[in-house]
């Protein structure tokens, strides 16, 4: 079968506004915007029927608080978080736990996308398992420049809008590379 087998998201400056993140006394993100786009790409992906994952950095409760209240979290088949599986992107085994999750193995990683803001997390993790990277190069808060080979991205956007778009494109380089 040729095509994406599934999308895994990042959350922090790629769905959620890291800048106007509100934190309650214990370190839980209670409140935080959403980057302009990304609930309407997440919306875009799903009735396109792409399977979604969470695959992020950082506390269940904070990214349950968020994206529930945004309305994103019923479009995650699965939802990876460090906090739960004791090991940060890019440590292989964040990419692993999404594969398994979404019941795919390491051979479909070539057609699986990562999409996140960071280079030296997302970026090298997801080229490290051998997946498809997209870059979203939105926050001015991030390394802009790869420090090593594995962190430079496979495709680059600069807003969530840009990525059901991307995602047809390479769609059709899949097609074409299976037959």
């Amino acid at each position: 079968m040729s095509g994406i087998k599934a999308v895994l998201l990042d959350s922090g400056d790629t769905l959620v506004d890291e800048g106007t993140e509100i934190r309650d006394a214990d370190g839980y993100v209670i409140e935080a915007a959403l980057i302009p786009g990304a609930l309407a790409m997440v919306e875009q992906l799903a009735a396109a029927g792409y399977r979604l994952a969470l695959v992020a950095d950082g506390r269940k409760r904070s990214f349950d608080t968020i994206l529930g209240r945004h309305g994103i979290k019923p479009y995650f088949e699965a939802e990876i978080v460090s906090e739960v599986l004791g090991c940060e992107k890019p440590d292989r085994r964040m990419f692993d736990a999404a594969l398994a999750a979404l019941g795919l193995t390491a051979g479909d990683a070539g057609q699986v996308v990562m999409v996140g803001n960071n280079l030296s997390r997302d970026i090298n993790g997801a080229n490290r398992a051998g997946m498809i990277s997209i870059w979203l190069n939105w926050s001015p808060r991030r390394e802009k420049y790869a420090q090593a080979p594995d962190e430079m991205p496979a495709y680059t956007v600069r807003s969530p809008s840009e990525v059901p778009r991307l995602l047809r494109f390479i769609e059709e380089g899949l097609a074409l590379t299976a037959d």
